[in-house]
């Protein structure tokens, strides 16, 4: 119905947005889950997840969504394919763009996520999951005793790199450039590991191997001398950052200097009734169960904000 104001619209369909659907759907707010432009999220995109509770012996990333969505469904939540492209957060009540269509809200939880930052190359599309990872955290732990690369020069790429050296053999940090964007700490810290060696000047050409399901090498060429050689890995880690998905919002709400929007009291924006959670707020942690926790507190927040307005 195009009258239809609903209780609370849902941006994002990750472990986040489908936690807050759960509790929301529990609380009889019948919430309305736009999927993004990434349903599932990054978990979707994930092979075997290990650390999230109550699975002693993992599931797939793929299977976890599946699971809660269904949750979801099973109290109420109604779920619709796309993403928003703008939204007026200035009258009441809210007004989203999806398209061709407006929907209006009473309260709103923007649980979009983040997307990582990729290389953009068809093998390296085909490994994720198999040997090609944008978390170190995740899947660090399949790599025990192997050799891996990472990607990057600013602290990200020095986190990643410093986290990997408990599982593995070796960890080769490959930047495109011959200088670092990292802080001096973060590159001081990376430089005196013995594990982690340094490749400059060089940027990947090719992740091999995608007929074997798996990474075995990368095909490197150094910028400088035009050099292309295959250098053998078994595993390659982005370490270039991530996008959060909140675009339709900069000047609307705020965000910090790369984009994440700002929360208070966890969850809270600077506007009452539009609520933040999970990857598009979180640039610390970037977990399923960080992400769930904070759907969780975004839920309940709406659960007392619409009380407190008498719906």
């Amino acid at each position: 119905m195009a009258d239809e104001i609903r209780n609370v619209v849902i941006m994002g369909s990750g472990c986040s947005g489908l936690t807050a659907a759960i509790y929301s759907g529990r609380a009889n707010l019948k919430p309305l889950v736009l999927e993004g432009h990434e349903p599932g999220g990054q978990l979707s995109m994930t092979t075997l997840v290990e650390n999230f509770p109550g699975w002693p012996e993992g599931i797939m990333g793929p299977d976890l969504i599946d699971n809660m969505r269904k949750q979801a469904e099973r109290f109420g939540a109604e779920f619709r394919i796309g993403h928003v492209t703008g939204a007026d957060l200035t009258q009441r009540p809210f007004v989203l763009t999806l398209g061709k269509e407006q929907i209006k809200t009473r309260a709103l939880i923007i649980a979009s996520g983040a997307s990582a930052r990729w290389l953009g190359l068809p093998s390296e599309k085909a490994l994720i999951g198999h040997g090609v990872s944008s978390c170190a955290t995740c899947d660090g732990f399949f790599f025990g005793g192997k050799e891996i690369a990472v990607i990057g020069g600013g602290d990200s790429a020095m986190e990643e790199a410093l986290f990997l050296t408990r599982f593995a053999s070796r960890v080769t940090l490959i930047h495109r450039r011959d200088a670092f964007r990292a802080s001096k700490i973060m590159l001081d810290r990376a430089r005196a590991h013995g594990k982690i060696h340094f490749m400059t000047d060089t940027v990947v050409e090719e992740v091999m191997d995608v007929e074997a399901k798996e990474v075995t090498a990368l095909k490197l060429r150094n910028v400088v001398s035009g050099k292309v050689w295959d250098f053998p890995v078994s595993a390659m880690f982005l370490g270039i950052g991530h996008n959060p998905n909140a675009t339709m919002f900069h000047g609307t709400l705020e965000t910090d200097e790369d984009g994440y929007l700002k929360v208070r009291d966890y969850v809270h924006t600077g506007i009452p009734g539009v609520y933040a959670c999970g990857d598009v707020a979180d640039r610390r942690y970037r977990q399923a169960i960080t992400a769930s926790g904070t759907g969780c507190m975004a839920a309940i927040e709406v659960e007392k904000y619409l009380e407190a307005m008498g719906r």
